[in-house]
């Protein structure tokens, strides 16, 4: 029968002698066939032998070179232990498979960096001393967005960053000290202050100019709005 082209093209991996019905060449056993109806075929007369195999094993890399290459065919093998045809992975084209390869690859240093810069900041916190920071900006901040108090308190409170919760008076949880760690986040977070300066302005200027946004959020935050 026919494969139909919504069900994907299908590669079989022989398992007696074959030879192919359209070129007469000798296959032999273990060939890559292509069947068109009743008949078995060799890939060149298939149009299939430019592809390159991918082997089953890495579904991200599978994905994608399906997705980037323009003809595709998966590989499938008779197991007899199973009775049944199981895949070995796929055909595809040697340019989506190195794209393939390639956006892989950079997932993989993305997440190996993102997974040390979450081990490097998990050394730089004492836990302890964060959570009740948090606590002291949630208990002068009550209006402060759910969970922003941890934010804020892990950003404030990072060794060695000369951060204003590394100061001693926020080791006192002194309401200034707060403040000014709240004030830093609010600046960066909820207005248009890294614009201004990603654009070149002035720090001292760019500060200027949104801080009566910030006060205002400061006194929202606080439940004091005027």
């Amino acid at each position: 029968m026919e494969q139909r082209e919504d069900e994907g093209l299908k590669v079989f991996i022989a398992s007696r002698d074959v030879t192919c019905e359209e070129c007469g060449k000798e296959l032999g056993t273990k060939a890559w066939i292509f069947l068109t109806g009743p008949k078995a075929v060799c890939l060149a007369c298939a149009d299939l032998d430019h592809l390159v195999f991918l082997p089953a094993g890495d579904a991200a890399l599978t994905r994608r070179a399906k997705k980037h290459s323009r003809l595709s065919a998966v590989v499938l093998k008779w197991s007899k232990a199973r009775k049944r045809y199981e895949r070995q992975g796929l055909l595809v084209e040697e340019p989506a498979l190195d794209q393939a390869e390639t956006e892989c690859l950079a997932d993989a240093e993305a997440r190996e960096a993102r997974q040390m810069r979450a081990a490097e900041r998990r050394a730089g916190l004492d836990e302890e001393y964060v959570r009740a920071f948090a606590r002291r900006i949630r208990d002068l901040y009550p209006g402060c967005p759910p969970k922003r108090e941890y934010v804020i308190a892990e950003h404030a409170c990072l060794k060695y960053s000369g951060r204003v919760g590394r100061s001693a008076a926020a080791k006192d949880f002194d309401e200034n000290a707060v403040r000014l760690a709240v004030a830093a986040h609010i600046r960066h977070s909820e207005t248009g202050y890294d614009s201004l300066l990603n654009s070149g302005g002035d720090r001292y200027r760019a500060r200027a100019a949104v801080r009566g946004e910030v006060d205002d959020i400061l006194d929202d935050w606080q439940g004091t709005a005027r």
